[in-house]
């Protein structure tokens, strides 16, 4: 009897360790699982968190070349509105200097017309005469030395 009690002590301690052993691998595995989960968040967390940086600093550069645009368009319109502005005074120099051309060759005008009155008239029918008469055309013979 005492190998038959023996052999139930043995089984009885068998299985207290079989029960012991299966329920320090149920709590492994679920620290295991419970580890993986938590990586798994973490993970998720950092790319959310890169997700969202990388977000924000494309936000931050669109921004910035948002604004370097304004500012560059800002400054193209500048120059167009000065290159006008100087085309404008460009082509009003050009107006005065025409209108004082005309003025100029228009007192001309009537100063040569003024003159062109007062001026005496070629005779006509003057055979190539000046005003018409003979003027210091001799002949030869006119004149004979003896």
């Amino acid at each position: 009897m005492n190998i038959q009690l023996e052999k139930m002590k043995q089984r009885q301690e068998c299985e207290r360790r079989k029960r012991i052993a299966e329920e320090k691998h149920k709590e492994w595995v679920q620290k295991k699982r419970e580890e993986e989960r938590r990586e798994r968040e973490r993970k998720l967390s950092k790319e959310m968190a890169e997700k969202a940086s990388k977000e924000v600093e494309k936000m931050q550069l669109q921004e910035k070349a948002e604004l370097k645009y304004k500012e560059w368009l800002k400054k193209k319109r500048a120059e167009e509105a000065e290159k006008k502005k100087k085309e404008k005074e460009k082509e009003k120099e050009r107006e005065a200097e025409l209108q004082e051309k005309k003025a100029r060759s228009e007192k001309i005008f009537k100063e040569w017309l003024h003159n062109a009155r007062n001026k005496p008239r070629p005779v006509l029918n003057g055979y190539g005469f000046p005003h018409g008469k003979s003027a210091g055309l001799y002949f030869c013979y006119a004149y004979v030395v003896t």
